[in-house]
C-alpha cells in the first residue's frame, strides 16, 4: 500500500501529465504521473464493478492506502478523473484508427478496429458511448478528440460514389450541419456514409458487448462481418 509523502500543494493540479513522465521530467513530475496512472488504474475496476456513476475517490483513495485528502492533490473530483478516463479512451481509439488506416482509411479495416477495440475492454467503450454518466458534462476538448476518430472514417468514406448514384435527401440535410465532421472537407454524400457506417457499426456493438446475444445461437463476428459487407457493398 502506498502512503502519500509528496507534501505537494494544490497549484496546477489539473495539468496534464502527458510527457513528464519521458525525459528530462523530475523525479517530482515522475512520482506524480506514476500515482495518477495508479489512480487511473484503480478508477477503470471500480467502473467495471459499480460502473462510472458509482466512481468513488474516497474509496480509491482506501485502495492506495492514501487519505481522501492526499488523494485529491491529484484530481480535484470524481468529474476531472472521468474526463481524464474518457480523454484517455478516445485518444486509443484514435491510435487503433490510425494503425488501421495504413497505409490508406478504408471503411473495412476502421470497422474491424473499433470492434476489436471495443472487445478488448468493454468498459472502456461504454463510458464514452454508452449511457451519460449522471451530473457529468464533458469538456469541450472531449469533442475535438472525438472528431479525430470520425476524421479517420470520413476520409474512408470520400471515395467517389459510382456515376449515377442517387443523393439521399439526408446528405444535404447533413451538408448544412457539419459542423460535427471538424475541418474535413468531405461531399455531403461522404458524411451520410459515415454517419450511417458509425451509427449501424456501433449499433452492432453495443448490443453485442451487452449480452443481447447471448442465446440466440448466431456468432456475433458474423453479424458485424454482415454489416461491413452492406456498407462496402461487398468490395472493402
Amino acid at each position: 500500500m502506498r502512503q502519500d509523502t509528496t507534501g505537494e500543494d494544490a497549484t496546477g493540479e489539473a495539468t496534464a501529465e502527458r510527457g513528464t513522465a519521458g525525459r528530462g521530467a523530475t523525479p517530482r513530475e515522475r512520482y506524480r504521473t506514476q500515482v495518477r496512472t495508479e489512480i487511473k488504474d484503480h478508477a477503470w475496476q471500480q467502473i467495471a464493478v459499480a460502473g462510472a456513476s458509482g466512481l468513488s475517490l474516497n474509496a480509491i483513495a482506501k485502495r492506495m492506502g492514501m487519505s481522501g485528502p492526499a488523494l485529491y492533490r491529484y484530481y480535484a473530483g470524481r468529474d476531472e478523473l472521468i474526463t481524464e478516463l474518457v480523454r484517455d479512451a478516445y485518444r486509443s481509439l484514435a491510435d487503433a484508427f490510425r494503425a488501421a488506416s495504413a497505409p490508406t482509411p478504408e471503411v473495412r479495416a476502421l470497422g474491424r478496429a473499433m470492434r476489436a477495440w471495443a472487445l478488448a475492454d468493454p468498459q472502456r467503450y461504454f463510458l464514452v458511448f454508452g449511457t451519460p454518466v449522471p451530473g457529468y458534462q464533458a469538456p469541450d476538448d472531449t469533442t475535438d478528440l472525438a472528431r479525430e476518430s470520425m476524421a479517420y472514417m470520413l476520409d474512408a468514406c470520400a471515395a467517389p460514389l459510382p456515376a449515377g448514384s442517387p443523393e439521399a435527401p439526408f446528405a444535404g440535410h447533413l451538408d448544412e450541419h457539419r459542423q460535427w465532421a471538424g475541418d474535413r472537407s468531405v461531399p455531403a454524400a461522404a458524411l451520410h456514409r459515415a454517419l450511417t457506417f458509425w451509427t449501424r457499426l456501433h449499433g452492432a456493438l453495443s448490443l453485442e458487448l451487452a449480452g443481447h446475444f447471448t442465446g440466440m445461437g448466431f456468432d456475433p463476428e458474423r453479424l458485424f462481418e454482415a454489416e461491413l459487407d452492406a456498407l462496402t457493398g461487398n468490395g472493402g
